[in-house]
């Protein structure tokens, strides 16, 4: 018997991993986070399967039901949204798991960050105006933020962040980053980014919150950087004509002449 952790996406159903599918064929039970998780997903289920909302439930209930199967030897589908690396409150789980003893994969899915960028359209890292994503979030009732990991320590950097579970602050968030990143830094926020209903709200540090309508809450991203909107920046060396590479030797002398891609 094991626990497969899968992460299943964004919320658009078709954004689900062929290995994340096929484990949740082949589990005859399946608990999933239904605040989240689309019902589609579910559609993966083998005819039979004990189908399990974790939304209402506690930590202990949830292993409990864990623990039941493992009795009965049955595999389990465990199913978080987005990715598990990331909010997922897998940790706890592991923990309990290891504690009893009992196996488990992780299966990782589609970021919400990943999916925001797609639905703008945008790459979030450009040359010469940002080359790092910082993960983040704002303090919270459900975990308090560790020390030193103030928004203003990552806004410091320039680096494009994107703020989880943070909706709420946005009036806050906006004045924190302001001395940082000026009041015409661009901003997006993309709620419920890849499912049906998918909505986004562009506009600045300065004018993000006017324009931001009622109901935009819980499941929205915050993106904020200069890459969410820049122009005319410097492309990357990586496809430029003279660019000495491995599979694209540029000299008789260039150090990647006698290899092969066959070498890899």
């Amino acid at each position: 018997m094991t626990v497969h952790f899968i992460g299943a996406g964004p919320g658009a159903p078709d954004l689900l991993t062929l290995r994340g599918r096929d484990l949740i064929a082949a589990c005859p039970v399946c608990l999933y986070a239904g605040s989240l998780v689309p019902q589609a997903v579910l559609q993966h289920c083998p005819p039979g399967a004990r189908i399990v909302n974790t939304a209402p439930m506690d930590l202990s209930a949830i292993m409990a039901e864990i623990s039941k199967a493992h009795h009965a030897g049955l595999d389990v589908a465990r199913l978080h949204s987005g990715d598990l690396s990331v909010w997922s409150a897998m940790g706890e789980q592991l923990q309990g798991l290891e504690a009893m003893g009992i196996p488990y994969t992780v299966t990782p899915g589609v970021p919400s960050f990943a999916a925001a960028a797609a639905a703008l359209g945008t790459e979030l890292t450009l040359p010469g105006i940002a080359q790092s994503v910082v993960l983040t979030r704002t303090q919270g009732r459900a975990s308090a933020m560790p020390e030193g990991e103030a928004l203003t320590a990552f806004a410091a950097t320039g680096a494009t962040l994107a703020i989880h579970l943070s909706i709420q602050n946005l009036p806050q968030i906006a004045a924190e980053l302001r001395p940082y990143y000026g009041s015409d830094c661009p901003v997006a926020v993309i709620w419920r980014a890849s499912w049906p209903d998918q909505r986004i709200i562009r506009g600045t540090l300065d004018s993000i919150q006017a324009r931001l309508p009622e109901g935009i809450e819980r499941t929205a991203l915050i993106l904020v950087g200069r890459a969410l909107s820049a122009t005319g920046f410097s492309q990357s060396r990586l496809y430029a004509a003279g660019y000495d590479r491995r599979y694209r030797p540029q000299s008789a002398d260039s150090p990647w002449v006698e290899w092969s891609p066959a070498d890899d």
